[in-house]
């Protein structure tokens, strides 16, 4: 089989015209910078996954900011927009702009939890908030409903997508804010064809497992938290990045890409690297 890549964005913390988040990141330049950065690769990308806190404070006017800027891009790309909702979020303006729910008939109170197909893999996208609340939980129905659509393999594996780690954290704040009783997730996945659970939230970089099966939280695209901040500290730094997640055979490899501009230290013909290495690789045997 070719290998599937999927890119996912996590943390964009869209605003309005004009608005920066704490007053000084344009997370719209952020999101444009890395777009931009996707289309001029030349690579084939087969899907685009927003995993949470798309907006900043989930006006309807961020919603469709983003929606512009990743909708174009993701055509152009021949990639599916899959849009996933996080704490950040609200229900009804997120449901109208980004999944053409009619906001006057909509219920505040359902999730939004989906099922995509991406080049034979599947990818599950789960609504881990609780309006007004910044840490993460599944309800019953989510987990039966996840039960279910798990009881037949995908082709190629299934990924699971959900805002809020269903893991432990070594910052604080974020162990505060994490998905509640990830127990829950765990058995319903044990024996599962899910591959890799990705997250964001976190606007940190991690790994671990979730009962054998690894999850990855990927760097967000508005700003980081200081991961060894100073005791007693709790910090935010310049800088954003995102993730590609390829699939090799029956393996989930995920990558985290660092996007904040930064100085050229080289760039070569990437055949002539191959060349040299493979020189190098012969003359050790």
């Amino acid at each position: 089989m070719e290998t599937v890549t999927i890119v996912q964005l996590t943390d964009t913390h869209i605003r309005p015209v004009g608005e920066r988040v704490h007053g000084m990141i344009d997370t719209y330049a952020n999101l444009t910078h890395v777009l931009q950065q996707l289309r001029a690769s030349g690579r084939r990308i087969d899907a685009l996954v927003l995993s949470g806190d798309l907006t900043d404070t989930g006006c309807p006017e961020a919603y469709r900011r983003l929606r512009d800027a990743v909708d174009p891009v993701a055509a152009e790309l021949g990639a599916q927009a899959i849009y996933v909702m996080g704490n950040h979020d609200e229900r009804t303006a997120f449901g109208a702009e980004l999944l053409g729910i009619d906001s006057a008939t909509a219920d505040p109170d359902a999730t939004h939890d989906h099922v995509f197909e991406v080049a034979g893999v599947r990818v599950i996208a789960l609504d881990s908030t609780t309006p007004r609340r910044h840490d993460g939980r599944l309800e019953p129905h989510q987990l039966d409903w996840l039960a279910d659509q798990l009881r037949e393999p995908a082709q190629h594996g299934t990924l699971l997508v959900l805002h809020h780690p269903p893991i432990r954290s070594p910052i604080a704040a974020t162990e505060y804010l994490r998905l509640e009783q990830p127990e829950l997730l765990e058995e319903v996945i044990a024996g599962s064809d899910v591959r890799l659970i990705i997250c964001g939230h976190n606007h940190l970089t991690g790994a671990a497992a979730l009962g054998g099966v690894p999850v990855w939280i990927g760097p967000a695209l508005s700003y980081r938290i200081d991961p060894m901040a100073p005791v007693g500290r709790h910090r935010g730094l310049v800088g954003f990045g995102y993730s590609r997640i390829d699939l090799f055979g029956s393996t989930m490899v995920a990558t985290a890409i660092e996007a904040t501009p930064a100085e050229m230290v080289y760039d070569r013909a990437e055949q002539d690297v191959l060349e040299q290495l493979a020189a190098l690789s012969a003359e050790t045997r």
